[in-house]
Parts: structure tokens; sequence; C-alpha cells
């Protein structure tokens, strides 16, 4: 690859951008990734790292259920697992008025034609949470579900993407993108770049990407915020959510104890900068430990936030730009893409490679978003 060309430009150093080189290097394409700051620098490296199908929005259940057949195979992929545990994931019924939603959402799935969310009772869930609260008295459970370390999962993707051609550069913002014969001129801050085809996997700022090729979308950001505990000796298999609370739960494969779950910080997207909002995090502790009383002396070591964007349906932007040939958009997960991530990039290739993904992905279009 010549320095300042290649066949496509990705432009986001998160996992879904590396997804998206590894999956066009993998079919012979020359790539080149610029990230403006470090690979996985933003909600990618914070998130807690769910592979969940469960409680999906309906336009996004096939492909979760697709995404999770990948997980499974994840070493074949990228050379390592990721960490990948399937313990299942548990949205926890509080109250019988809540087990009565939880009915409702299993019908309404199995109505879809979908089998993979399984309403449990008491006495099943205690089986598989013995320490869960006396309040707690049912759950819907989507069995192969599970989590995975985020870390881990960057840097699997990132080795996969380097030690197959793709080129990564670092510390390099991208400024504008002009449309040329055949293409596009990529204009950084470190020099310019000819391209066929763009991919926009800019996170939080998605939106400005659009803005660069007239394409001006609603679109905002959240700051999702987690926190972890001191290790403890292991006890939780599953995750677990609840129905009324922002909560997702978790047990590490090191014995820390990870909470998140939509729990909100601040953030400033024009400096780039995230803060953690203490009053916020104690609500999430607060409910950690109602759902798991014998918790609440364990001690809480880290906390952060991820900056990441978010769309008005909370569903992403996947697929060709609506005005701009050549330019293709994979962002706005709003907080849930982490799964989606290793069948999204094969999209995002056969789109630019075939012209068409096989995967229904019309609900994901930009065109909706168009202010």
């Amino acid at each position: 690859m010549k320095a300042g060309q290649a066949t496509t430009a990705v432009i986001g150093g998160g996992l879904h951008g590396l997804a998206c080189a590894l999956a066009l290097v993998q079919r012979g394409q020359d790539v080149v990734l610029f990230e403006r700051s470090w690979i996985g620098r933003r909600a990618s490296g914070a998130t807690a790292a769910g592979v969940r199908t469960l409680w999906r929005d309906p336009a996004e259940i096939a492909l979760s259920l697709e995404a999770l057949d990948r997980w499974y195979r994840m070493d074949a992929l990228v050379g390592d697992d990721c960490g990948f545990r399937a313990g299942g994931q548990i949205k926890v019924a509080e109250s019988y008025a809540e087990m009565e939603a939880l009915a409702a959402r299993a019908a309404r799935t199995r109505d879809l034609g979908f089998h993979h969310e399984e309403l449990i009772d008491t006495r099943e869930l205690r089986r598989l949470a013995p320490m869960i609260s006396e309040n707690c008295v049912g759950g819907l459970i989507a069995r192969r579900d599970g989590a995975a370390d985020p870390h881990r999962t960057i840097a699997a993707f990132r080795r996969a993407v380097e030690g197959q051609g793709g080129v990564i550069r670092e510390g390099i913002s991208v400024m504008a993108l002009e449309p040329e014969a055949g293409g596009w001129r990529v204009v950084t801050d470190a020099g310019n770049w000819a391209v066929r085809h763009v991919i926009n996997a800019a996170g939080a700022w998605g939106g400005q990407v659009c803005r660069m090729v007239g394409e001006a979308i609603r679109f905002g950001y959240k700051a999702s915020m987690v926190f972890v505990t001191e290790r403890v000796q292991q006890a939780f298999g599953p995750v677990f959510s609840t129905v009324s609370r922002p909560l997702s739960f978790k047990q590490s494969s090191q014995g820390t104890l990870v909470v998140g779950g939509g729990i909100q910080g601040w953030a400033d997207l024009e400096k780039g900068s995230t803060q953690v909002d203490f009053r916020a995090l104690s609500r999430g502790a607060a409910a950690a430990q109602a759902l798991f009383p014998a918790i609440r002396n364990v001690q809480i070591v880290r906390a952060w936030t991820g900056l990441e964007g978010k769309t008005p349906d909370l569903l992403p932007v996947i697929g060709p730009s609506a005005c701009a040939p050549g330019v293709f958009h994979t962002f706005g997960f709003s907080g849930h893409g982490f799964e989606l991530v290793p069948l999204v990039g094969e999209i995002i290739a056969d789109c630019i490679m075939h012209g068409r993904s096989r995967y229904d992905i019309g609900a994901f279009d930009v065109a909706r978003l168009l202010a």
C-alpha cells in the first residue's frame, strides 16, 4: 500500500472500525484506519462488554443472533476467544407485575419467530443465582448470552487487522472528506489520502463525519458509566439486569463485580471529555445491592465513563450513505453495539464489495435520521 493511497479509509478506531477493517483485509482490500487518539479510546474501551441478544429491539434481534454465533467462533476470526464466557443473561422481575411484563415480551418474540428468550420461574432463578434477593420472583433468560473482555477484544482485533496487512494510523484527525474522480480525498492533519470508499465508524462523532459529506442528521451522545469492585469469590455466572432499574451486573473472570447498565455521567463532545457523576453512580450501586444484598460491604475500586453516539430511536446506523456514493456508516449503537461487532464488519464489507448485504438492514438506514 502506498502512503496516501488505499482502497478504503476507516474513520474511527473503536471495535466497529476495526471489525470493518478486518473484514475488508480478509477480502484482499487495502485499508487504512484513522483514529484521532488511540485504538479503543472511547466507547469500546469503556464498555461493560455484554454479549447480549436478550431484550433487543425487534429490529436488532435477527442481527444479534447471527452475531452471537460468531462470538462462539471468535478464536477462528481473530485468534483469541476475547474472554467470552457464555453464562447467560437474565432480566430479573422484582414483582409479579414485572413478571407479567416479561411474559408479554416472551410472547411477542415468539410471535416474531424467535425462541432465544425463555421465561423462568422463581425456582430456576434461584438455582442460577442462589444469592439473589428474596424479592425477585422470576426472570427472562437468554442462555447462550454472556460477556467478554473489552480490552482483550480490542487487542485481538487490532492484531488481526495489522497481521493481515491493514494500516492503523493513530493520533491523526480527519478534517474533511472531498469527492474526487473515482472516490474521495481524505483530508487529515497529517496529509491527504486518496481512497475509493470511506467507512464512518466515528462513534459519538459519527454525525460530524456525516456533515462532511453533506448529510446532516439528528444525532446525540451519551456518557454511560461503569464501575468495578474489589475481587471477591466467584459466585455469579450470568449477567443480570432488571425490568425497572438501569442495571447491568456481572462478575469478571478475575472476580471483580462489574456494574453498568446505562447510568449516565457527563460529557463534552467538543472537548472529548467525560466525568463520573457520583450521585448517579450511587444509584447504580444501590440497584446492584437491592438485587444481591450480600455484596453490600464490597468496595468499589474504580469507575469510568465512555463517550458514545446515540440516535433518537436508539438503533444504530448501518449501511451506505443516503447522498454520498462510496461512503458507508456504522455508528450510533447507543450503548449496545459490542455484541454486534463481528457481524457488522461483515455487513459493511459486503455492502462495499457486492453492493448489498444479505441481512436486512433497512431499519438502520441513515435516511431515517436526516434533519
